[in-house]
Formats: C-alpha cells, structure tokens, sequence
C-alpha cells in the first residue's frame, strides 16, 4: 500500500493561516506581531525545503514532539510519562539535542514542541533554542519553575512559546497538580501578561472537567489574562483503571465544534489534540504529520505510543524519518482512519507494536 500525499497541501496551508491570524492577535505588541508575520516566510521556505526532500523520497513531517527528560518537579496524577518512565538510558546531552534542532532545520521541520517531564528542568533548552529562531519552539511547562530569570529570556526568544498546562480553575488544577499550584500559575500568567509574552494554555481535558474548561466564562477569564492560544488535549488512558477520565462520544463531538466556535467568536488560537486531526484525513503520527523523540532519543509515533526501531544516538535524523516502522503505520493509515473519541493509535497500541520486527 503506498503512501496518501494528499493532507500536505492542507497542513501546509493551515500553518500559515495560524501565523496570519497570531499576527492578527498580538496587534498590541507591534514587535510580536512583526516577529510573526516574519515567521510566516520562514514557514513558506520551510514548507519548500520539505516538498524539496520529498522529491527525493524522504517525507519530513512539519512537527516534531522532543520530550527532553522524564524528571519533573511535580507528581501529576495520571501522568503518562511518569507512567513510562524508564531508567535504563540517560537524557540526551545538550550538545546532542542542538544537533537534532540542526538537522530538523536542515530538513524543513517547522514546529518543535518541547515537553517532558518538565522541560524547565533542564533549563539550558533555552540556550539552544535561542539559536534557531526559524523554528517556533512551543514549550509545555507546569509553570512553576518560572522565575523572573527565565521571564526575561522569553522576552528575548519570541519563538518559544510557553504553554501552561492546566485543568480548569482551582479545584481541578489542585486536585491533580497540588494544593496551591493554580493560585501560583495565575501569578505568573500576570507576570507573562506585564511582559507582553506570547503564551498559552495546554488543558487536560476528562469527562469531569469537560464543563469547566470548555466554558465561556473561563475562555474569557484566561483571554483577560493575556492567553492567546489554547491546547484540548483530551486525556488519554495509560492503565487501567482511569477510563472514567475520557470524554464521553457527545463530549467528544462537542469538543470540536466549540473549538470552530471560539475561533470565530474569540481573539485566541484553539487547538483539540486529537480531534482537529480529522480534517487531514485521521491520526498524523509516525511522521504523517508529526514525531515524538524520547528523552532516551528513540523515535516514536507519538508520546502516547512508545514503540521505536530507531534511536538517534544511532542514527542521523534523517535516516530515522524513513524507519521502517514508521513508513509501516503510515502505508496502513486507512487501518487509522476512523476517528472514535480519542487516540486512535493508543486504542491500536498492540497492531502498532506488532510491527516491530
């Protein structure tokens, strides 16, 4: 079965139209504003170097998730990296990481969104990400490792984007994350708001919590704030046991037509993960449209499944993009089509791993 090229040009199209309406967005910084529109040609020579390597055979995909360590500060309950864990090889160094960053701008990546772990645990990311300022480098961070310090270096980097992961107001963000993590987080959102950072919000989203979050009045206490780009990223199970955490089908459907309604109705970004993935024809992992890197440097289909034949301690990022087990998953996408409520790939985690030889 071969390879359906045909969502490129949609991706493709789609990432400038993010651009031109953040642009739009943050009028009230002229510097943000024009340091977006710039990026907007950054990301049509970005779109142009990946059409130039898929001429040769090699398809880059526009994103790229790094998880740079397992460690974090804080004990989350449901925690899917915590929940895969594993000790047996170290982070990547630093050197190691500007390497990959090198090559996936060589290679036209667009996007490379930094998460864990805490990524702020390594707080030398920040010099890396300095030097690549082609490359818009979404940040997932709980937020509590960022000091005055760190505010100033993100007033310098407009292209990292930090996104402050939530679960909804006091109670529910208390309940997972800990007793007065949220009053801390809303500190700092002022702090970001003062400096005119360009931030957003990455929200949890489970069936009790689903009302919550996806209420107006929240939407518009978070815009007030100084929000600009919103994350529903619906809860996936990673045992069993908390399967009452994920949205119900109504509250699935519901979640991607609220997302079309706060575009049209409100001055922010939205994003549902993986609902808005529909409209490129179903799941874009194994490098359809995204990778995820491990803290260990294995590549994977995404943070969510991790299965990998290639690990970049090995091999150049390249040579890891045309894995067999990934062109694998991609050839067999029609098996991945089919969009239920939730993480298709995760609810076909066994197909996935009896892929590897």
């Amino acid at each position: 079965m071969s390879e359906d090229w045909d969502y490129v040009y949609l991706i493709n199209e789609s990432i400038g139209n993010i651009f031109k309406s953040a642009s739009r967005i943050a009028l009230r910084d002229p510097s943000q504003a024009y340091f977006l529109l710039k990026t907007v040609k950054w990301q049509k020579r970005a779109a142009e170097i990946r059409q130039k390597w898929r001429e040769d055979g090699i398809h880059v995909p526009p994103f790229m998730f790094v998880s740079i360590t397992h460690r974090c500060n804080l004990r989350c309950k449901g925690c899917f990296p915590q929940a895969n864990h594993r000790l047996s090889m170290s982070d990547l160094s630093e050197s190691k990481l500007r390497g990959i960053m090198e090559e996936a701008r060589e290679l036209g990546v667009s996007f490379i969104l930094l998460a864990g772990g805490e990524p702020l645990v390594r707080p030398g990311i920040l010099k890396i990400t300095k030097d690549f300022p082609d490359i818009i480098f979404p940040l997932i961070t709980n937020g509590l490792l960022i000091d005055e310090k760190l505010l100033t270096k993100l007033t310098e980097q407009k292209n990292v984007v930090p996104v402050i992961s939530l679960e909804g107001y006091r109670k529910d963000t208390d309940n997972r994350r800990g007793k007065g993590v949220y009053d801390h987080l809303q500190r700092t959102i002022r702090r970001m708001r003062e400096k005119n950072i360009f931030f957003g919000l990455s929200l949890t989203v489970t069936r009790s919590n689903f009302d919550a979050v996806t209420n107006e009045g929240f939407i518009k206490h978070f815009l007030d704030l100084g929000c600009k780009l919103f994350f529903f990223v619906e809860y996936v199970p990673i045992e069993q046991g908390p399967e009452n955490w994920t949205l119900t089908e109504e509250q699935n459907d519901r979640l991607i037509n609220l997302t079309f309604e706060f575009r049209a109705k409100f001055p922010g970004l939205f994003f549902a993960f993986p609902g808005d993935e529909e409209k490129f024809g179903g799941c874009l992992s194994a490098g359809r449209g995204f990778v995820h890197i491990n803290p260990e440097g294995d590549v994977e289909p995404c943070p969510f499944v991790p299965y990998s034949d290639t690990n970049l301690r090995d091999f150049p990022l390249r040579k890891a993009l045309q894995s067999e087990f990934l062109r694998e998953i991609r050839q067999n996408h029609e098996y991945l089509r089919k969009m239920q409520g939730s993480c298709t790939l995760w609810e076909k985690r066994e197909w996935v791993r009896s892929l590897l030889h």
